[in-house]
């Protein structure tokens, strides 16, 4: 069996790099083509119908699953199935996108005719600007037609690569030009590792006695025990609004430890201006801000008056 991995890792190679090549030519895909296509979705009233056949069918489905779960409701249409009656569910105010590599399949020719009829916007993806495809599209999205990863160039892979990538660009620009926001995601993904990833600071946060708090004149002598005590590596200091106004870390007890240390207030040691979060904060978004800010906890504010405090322990166990 071992006489067959060197074969293996260099086919795999060859495949990784004939993909690569494929991929990289798509840059000049995205021009005022690929721009009109994506703005006629953006401005579309209806559903985004896409459609394709074989392999691209598949990949259909899976562009459609994405432009859903980032705001562009869509549905996936078989080419052959809209010929049995499937046709019926394309509204007027829909916009269909039909994917082929050749753009001359011919299960594709009702769905053409259907929009042309109907006056229904159409999308192409295809790598044959001469296709029947292409030339009867409102718009068409034609990307170089690649050479094929498998050896015999017929297996579709290189070009089906391409196609999802080109899904994945359009969906994310129309993401961008919505203003598509986390909390939106969320909503869509309350499953699985996503939806751990998407739950709210409030969900998670330590609350009440278990927060590390001193006051500005507390001394330090008496900070230190509760700090220790709360197992944090920080304790936040209030005013007499109890508004946060500080932060003391285990970096700063290095940094200012000395003979005089113990005596001193809470408000001499502490660093000011700490960051904060608010409550509706996602747990990926803490993460980021954590591992940017180089900080291991994290206080949960309403207008600087802490509600909880987490630690990236407790986020980084929850999203593994």
């Amino acid at each position: 069996m071992k006489k067959n991995n060197k074969k293996i890792i260099n086919s795999a190679n060859r495949t990784l790099s004939r993909e690569l090549s494929s991929i990289k030519n798509l840059k000049s895909t995205f021009n005022t083509n690929f721009c009109e296509a994506v703005n006629i979705i953006y401005n579309t009233k209806g559903k985004i119908v896409i459609t394709g056949v074989g392999k691209s069918a598949h990949i259909g489905n899976k562009i459609s699953a994405t432009l859903t779960s980032t705001g562009t409701p869509s549905y996936f249409i078989h080419a052959t199935e809209a010929s049995h009656g499937d046709l019926g569910s394309i509204k007027k105010d829909d916009c269909v996108v039909a994917i082929s590599n050749s753009g001359e399949t011919s299960e594709l020719n009702n769905i053409i005719q259907f929009t042309k009829r109907f006056n229904i916007k159409l999308i192409s993806i295809t790598s044959n600007s001469k296709s029947i495809l292409h030339k009867n599209a409102t718009v068409g999205i034609l990307y170089k037609k690649p050479i094929e990863a498998c050896p015999l160039n017929l297996a579709p892979t290189s070009s089906t690569s391409m196609s999802m990538i080109i899904g994945d660009c359009i969906a994310i620009s129309l993401l961008e030009l919505r203003g598509f926001k986390s909390t939106q995601f969320k909503s869509l993904h309350p499953g699985g590792n996503l939806g751990k990833d998407l739950k709210n600071l409030n969900d998670v946060m330590h609350l009440g006695e278990k927060m590390p708090l001193a006051k500005l004149d507390e001394k330090m002598s008496k900070s230190l025990i509760t700090m220790t005590k709360k197992s944090f590596g920080c304790i936040g200091v209030i005013n007499n609004k109890r508004q946060i106004v500080g932060i003391i870390t285990d970096g700063d007890l290095r940094r200012k430890l000395n003979s005089k240390f113990f005596n001193k207030n809470a408000s001499e040691i502490m660093t000011k201006n700490p960051t904060l979060a608010n409550k509706s904060m996602l747990v990926g978004e803490a993460i980021n801000l954590m591992n940017t800010q180089k900080i291991t906890s994290l206080f949960i504010c309403n207008k600087k008056v802490p509600l909880g405090i987490v630690h990236i322990h407790d986020l980084l166990r929850l999203t593994s």
